[in-house]
């Protein structure tokens, strides 16, 4: 038998069986058909001749193979059945989380897996990102740039109040306007200073005690003794008198004798450049009354000298002294005036405005 006759015989014995198997499936339809080819791919036939070389063996293994995939096309695509219900498995198939060496180490270390919605959607994101792709990074601004906005922004509000004020003051300098123009009588009393409308303030508690001192002192040691006398009224309402240099002296006794004053302690003794002029400022107290006085005395600059009250009130010493060695005020009738703080041969007095430090950088 020539090889061509065996090749024919071989193609009618798989047509036979082919349609033995094909009767076979129909006859118990719960059998799977992928099984059934998966039997009729791996039968061979009994009966083909093992003589022959190789290339005449091809023929009969296409011929299994084909009867193998009986009721498939030629091509080699599936049925269309076949296809729709293996669509499903394979999108199934994608949409399942794969687990890998990954959630087998985070098994055996005792780490919880991922859960399948998680995978589902860290393995969507990739997929939505290629997609739609990736949204813009924003571009970081310079120091130069914020600055310029920041500027800007506050230049606007600047803006904005300004307007809303010049269109508030439109308004009432119209009425005001109109108002003046009806009533010019009334516009002028409107424009007078508030203060004289105003009642005026009370008297001070302590102006009754600054009078009497002030009479007391023109009427006992000279009528110009006095050259000012206030109330210093953020100080507690303090009695406070400016004597006269010449006279000062004498209204110290008066302030230590009198028996209305009975001024018997000094408190204090302060020295002050104004540059213009020079002043010491005297602290008096009462200690049977209570009562408080401050009196200045001015002198002059170049040569300043102020009678010393140190026989009058003895803590006036040091004090006059103190000034006397930082400011160069005189102080005629000072039983011992000489520094006190400053060397003896120190040049200058270092609290006076114009004080030329021998070194500056002391």
């Amino acid at each position: 038998m020539s090889g061509e006759d065996r090749r024919e015989e071989s193609a009618k014995l798989n047509e036979t069986k082919g349609e033995e198997r094909r009767e076979t499936e129909e006859e118990a339809p719960t059998e799977g058909s992928a099984g059934t080819s998966a039997e009729g791919a791996g039968t061979t036939p009994t009966d083909a001749p093992a003589e022959g070389d190789n290339r005449e063996d091809v023929p009969s293994a296409e011929a299994d193979s084909g009867a193998a995939g009986a009721g498939a096309d030629p091509n080699g695509r599936k049925p269309e059945g076949e296809e729709q219900a293996s669509a499903p498995k394979q999108v199934q198939a994608a949409a399942e989380p794969k687990t890998g060496p990954v959630d087998a180490k985070q098994a055996a270390e005792g780490e919880p897996a991922a859960p399948p919605a998680k995978a589902a959607e860290e393995a969507a994101a990739p997929a939505a990102s290629s997609a739609g792709g990736e949204a813009p990074v924003r571009r970081q601004e310079t120091d130069e740039e914020k600055a310029a906005r920041r500027k800007a922004a506050l230049e606007a509000r600047e803006a904005a109040k300004a307007a809303a004020a010049q269109g508030a003051a439109r308004p009432e300098a119209a009425g005001g306007a109109a108002a003046a123009g009806r009533n010019p009588a009334a516009a002028a009393g409107r424009a007078a200073p508030a203060a004289a409308d105003a009642p005026p303030p009370p008297p001070s508690p302590n102006q009754p005690r600054l009078d009497r001192a002030a009479q007391l002192l023109r009427e006992l040691v000279n009528e110009d003794a006095v050259e000012e006398a206030s109330i210093n009224e953020p100080n507690d309402h303090l009695p406070t008198l400016v004597i006269k240099r010449d006279r000062w002296q004498a209204c110290a006794g008066l302030f230590r004798s009198h028996p209305e004053l009975n001024i018997d302690y000094l408190r204090n003794v302060a020295g002050v450049d104004h540059e213009t002029h020079m002043e010491v400022i005297y602290h008096l107290l009462s200690l049977d009354s209570g009562h408080n006085y401050a009196v200045k005395v001015r002198t002059d600059r170049e040569s300043p000298s102020v009678p010393s009250v140190t026989p009058i009130w003895p803590t006036a010493n040091w004090n006059e002294r103190e000034i006397y060695d930082l400011l160069g005020i005189d102080f005629p009738g000072h039983p011992d005036l000489r520094r006190i703080m400053m060397p003896d041969d120190w040049v200058g007095h270092p609290l006076r405005k114009d004080y030329a430090p021998l070194d500056p950088e002391v």
